[in-house]
């Protein structure tokens, strides 16, 4: 199963505030354990929502975009990890080792073929199996 790990938005990371060398540092040793137990397969943390934009489609094929900054910092994402493990549970397990003090992180499963039942037509499947061999093949 591969899980998101949601790193939520605090009113630091939305000022632009990074961290210190010893929290990267801290980080960097979690980061490498999780890469080492074949954990981790992405990561990243992300700019604050004011150097973002939101873009609201409105169904009949119109779309608004809003500059950020964004006014709910607990709504917000500060990074994320893409990990796979067999379970939620190894994965909350991993989270209580991960250097924060503060915060809230979200753990969410990502969706594997097998959720689209019927509507994932062999056709689609083909087409998915081929970007996902794109991607792989740019990331080496």
């Amino acid at each position: 199963m591969r899980f998101m790990v949601i790193v939520k938005a605090t009113p630091e990371t939305e000022a632009g505030v990074m961290p210190t060398t010893e929290e990267l540092a801290a980080m960097g040793d979690f980061n490498e354990e999780l890469v080492k137990a074949g954990v981790m397969l992405a990561g990243d943390g992300l700019h604050p929502s004011s150097k973002g934009v939101r873009v609201a489609f409105d169904g009949k094929g119109a779309t608004t975009v809003v500059d950020g900054p964004f006014t709910e910092s607990k709504e917000l994402i500060a990074g994320f990890w893409i990990w796979e493990l067999p379970s939620l549970q190894d994965a909350v397990e991993w989270l209580k080792k991960a250097p924060f003090t503060n915060g809230e992180v979200e753990i969410r499963q990502v969706h594997g073929d097998e959720a689209f039942g019927e509507a994932l037509t062999p056709e689609l499947k083909a087409q998915e199996d081929r970007l996902r061999e794109q991607i792989s093949a740019r990331n080496q």
